[in-house]
């Protein structure tokens, strides 16, 4: 995601009236000084997980933030979107939320072999955890 990003957490715990809430991924922003909270779907987008999304922004923005910080933002990554149904589930929030798709690749593409390190690399670092 670009050395602009700070890892905070993974299945970052929020607690809210006794009730416990798990964000996926919560990063930071450098530049944009934000928390940007990642939720991870495996089918397709369901507009209730704006909702969802939403909520998790204005905890993260009442209980976590800080006061020179700016609101969070929130990103669903899902298998598949229908464009039409995210716009309308969007449409009039005011919370920044994008939902983007991705795809699933047994190959690294060649651009990014140099970016991120090898798998044995990673078996390595978590080992050493």
């Amino acid at each position: 995601m670009g050395g602009a990003f700070a890892f905070i957490g993974n299945q970052y715990r929020l607690e809210i009236n006794d009730d416990e809430y798990f964000i996926d991924i919560l990063l930071y922003h450098r530049r944009l000084k934000c928390l940007v909270a990642v939720e991870l779907k495996i089918g397709k987008f369901l507009p209730e997980y704006a909702g969802k999304m939403q909520f998790y922004l204005s905890a993260l923005d009442d209980t976590v933030k800080e006061k020179d910080e700016n609101p969070s933002i929130g990103i669903i990554l899902c298998k598949e979107k229908n464009r039409t149904t995210v716009e309308y589930t969007l449409k009039d929030t005011k919370k920044p939320i994008a939902v983007a798709n991705y795809k699933i690749t047994s190959k690294l593409p060649k651009n990014l072999q140099k970016e991120l390190p090898l798998p044995q690399e990673i078996n390595k670092l978590l080992e050493s955890i």
